[in-house]
């Protein structure tokens, strides 16, 4: 029996390769280094761009191609921005006209560029997420719910932010290899 067992993982694995499967998580193309600037914190939660940059270089040393950097001398890209509102308004109510459910809305922006060219790869002007979350009767509880959305959301965006990242690095790679990446303003 684990013969065919065996056999049958070799055949799943033949046809995913055969296929063209491709792990959308993983960048395999030449070595980047990335330069991770602090972001801005607009927001009266202090330590909301310290969990957002733990959450990204988390997702972005899933490549081993892509390495992210506390310095810009040496790098090749900056990806900056800036968390720019943390609202947290009541979504819905009991019979008593006490709030149990809310809704916690994180809005920030982000760019990637080039050094070497200053081309922007991609940037999003007003990224906005939301997560609901329990509001309940005792304050220190629904501290931790809010916290719990805050975290899921930033878990969210740095997820988002790599995949794009993944999706706009090769195509630079490739204008970069065709002579097409020129300065901002030419």
């Amino acid at each position: 029996m684990p013969t065919v067992i065996r056999g049958a993982m070799l055949c799943a694995l033949l046809f995913l390769a055969a296929c063209g499967y491709h792990n959308p998580y993983v960048y395999d193309g030449p070595d980047k280094i990335i330069y991770f600037a602090e972001w801005k914190n607009r927001t009266n939660n202090l330590e909301l761009n310290t969990r957002l940059y733990q959450s990204l270089v988390r997702w972005f040393q899933k490549s081993g191609s892509l390495h992210v950097r506390a310095e810009r001398q040496g790098a090749d890209l900056i990806l900056a921005g800036e968390i720019k509102s943390l609202y947290f308004p009541s979504l819905a109510y009991n019979a008593s006209n006490m709030a149990v459910t809310g809704r916690m809305y994180l809005t920030v922006r982000y760019i990637l560029k080039d050094l070497r060219s200053g081309a922007v790869l991609l940037e999003e002007p007003n990224y906005v997420l939301d997560e609901e979350y329990l509001i309940l009767a005792d304050a220190a509880l629904t501290r931790s719910s809010e916290d719990e959305a805050v975290g899921r959301a930033l878990e969210d965006l740095s997820q988002k932010i790599y995949q794009r990242c993944l999706a706009e690095i090769p195509r630079l790679a490739a204008r970069q290899r065709a002579g097409a990446v020129e300065a901002p303003g030419k």
